[in-house]
């Protein structure tokens, strides 16, 4: 399947973040096997003018350095000092922009993305351990065995440990939006429905 490109994630923040629903995640593993999954909820963050985002007024940071790199790049930081969050850097180089993975389903090496969840293999899951998978940044990121050691990847390079290719997007009709979720403290930047799934 074909990598997305760094044009793809060039462009306005919220259309790329409704247009990765439905692309397949891919994140290599050092030796050589893939992890993959469907992307199913994202929310955009556009730093220019949302108090949600991090670099909100074009804050320049040691954490959010990354927002300013070319399109195309991970973005992955911690919070609650426990849980990894895997963005894609949106947007022309230099504008603080990217797009939260909320959640995702796997497709291949599903055994592999439990154990690291669940010390168990995927039929083995409980329908509590189903329902709560993938269905959060951070649980996204310890499925995948991401951390900040993966910061700043380029998702445009078949030799990068992490990439996107074109999946099968989903019908417009599929598509949900609201309102994001657990940014409570960021004034009407609350109200922004920039949260996108299926």
């Amino acid at each position: 399947m074909d990598i997305l490109t760094s044009d793809f994630y060039a462009r306005d923040t919220v259309i790329v973040a409704r247009d990765l629903l439905g692309r397949e995640l891919v994140r290599v593993l050092e030796d050589g096997t893939q992890l993959v999954c469907r992307i199913t909820e994202t929310e955009a963050y556009i730093g220019r003018m949302d108090k949600a985002c991090h670099a909100y007024g074009y804050r320049r940071t040691a954490r959010t350095e990354t927002l300013f790199a070319p399109p195309g790049r991970a973005y992955i930081y911690l919070i609650y000092g426990m849980h990894h969050c895997l963005n894609f850097v949106t947007e022309e180089e230099g504008e603080p922009a990217a797009v939260l993975i909320r959640g995702a389903v796997p497709v291949a090496n599903g055994d592999i993305i439990a154990k690291n969840r669940f010390h168990c293999k995927e039929n083995d899951m409980t329908a509590y351990q189903r329902k709560n998978f993938l269905n959060g940044p951070g649980k996204l990121c310890r499925g995948l065995e991401l951390t900040r050691a993966q910061n700043g990847l380029d998702l445009t390079r078949t030799s990068s440990q992490l990439y996107v290719c074109e999946g099968t997007p989903p019908a417009p009709a599929d598509v949900h939006t609201s309102r994001r979720i657990g940014i409570d403290y960021a004034e009407e930047a609350v109200h922004f429905p920039w949260r996108f799934y299926v």
